[in-house]
C-alpha cells in the first residue's frame, strides 16, 4: 500500500484527497469538542474544548510535523503502519494528561467523558496496529458521530454518511483497505460510543 496514488490525479483521486486532508482525525476532533462544549455548556464549554483540543488534536500534529522535518515521518497522516506505533503512544500519553487535568479541575462532565473515550478508542487501535494498519480516519470519525449522537440527540447519527465518505477517500488515495476502514469504523463506534456513554 502507498500513501499516495501512484498515476496521474483524476478528479476521483483529487477528490478524495480533499476528503481525506480535510476530514482528517485532527479536525474532527476540534469540530467534535467545539460541538459538544459549546451546545453543552456555552462560553465556559468551548474553553475546555479548547483545552481538550489542544491535547488530543493539536500537540500531536506538531508532533507529526516535527518527526516529518526530522524525516523520521513520511507525512502528516502516518501511511507507514509501524511508524504509527511510536506516534499513537506520543498522543495517548497527551490524551491522558488532559484527562487528568481536566478531572482534577472538575470540568464539564460530557467533555471528560469525551477525552476518556478518545483515549479508550486508541487502545484497541494501537493492538490492531501491530498487525494490520486499521483507518484511524474511520475510527474517529466513527467514535465522534456515536458520541454526538450520545451527548446532542439521536439526529447527529445522521452524519455516519460522511464516515463512508472518507473511507472512499481512503481507499481510493490506496491508503487502507475496504476492510480497515470497515474496521476502523466500528472499533471506533464501539469503542468511543460506550466509553462516552459510560463515564459521562
Amino acid at each position: 500500500m502507498t500513501t499516495e496514488a501512484t498515476t496521474a490525479p483524476t478528479n476521483r483521486t483529487i477528490w478524495a484527497r480533499r476528503v481525506t486532508d480535510g476530514v482528517e482525525p485532527k479536525n474532527v476532533i476540534i469540530a467534535v469538542c467545539l460541538l459538544i462544549g459549546g451546545l453543552r455548556y456555552g462560553w465556559p464549554g468551548l474553553g475546555w474544548a479548547a483545552f481538550a483540543a489542544l491535547f488530543a488534536a493539536v500537540i500531536p500534529t506538531l508532533f507529526i510535523q516535527r518527526g516529518i522535518r526530522k524525516g523520521t515521518l513520511e507525512d502528516r497522516h502516518v501511511g507507514h503502519r509501524q511508524r504509527r506505533l511510536t506516534v499513537i503512544p506520543f498522543i495517548m500519553g497527551s490524551v491522558a494528561v488532559s484527562f487528568a487535568v481536566m478531572i482534577w479541575a472538575h470540568a464539564p462532565r460530557d467533555l471528560t467523558a469525551m477525552v476518556a473515550a478518545m483515549f479508550a478508542s486508541l487502545f484497541p487501535i494501537l493492538v490492531i496496529t501491530v498487525w494490520w494498519k486499521v483507518s484511524v480516519h474511520t475510527a474517529v470519525a466513527s467514535g465522534a458521530v456515536a458520541c454526538l449522537g450520545i451527548a446532542l440527540g439521536p439526529l447527529w447519527l445522521l452524519l455516519y454518511p460522511l464516515v463512508a465518505v472518507i473511507g472512499w477517500s481512503r481507499v481510493v488515495l490506496r491508503d487502507h483497505t475496504t476492510a480497515q476502514t470497515i474496521v476502523g469504523a466500528v472499533v471506533g463506534a464501539i469503542t468511543a460510543g460506550l466509553t462516552f456513554w459510560a463515564a459521562r
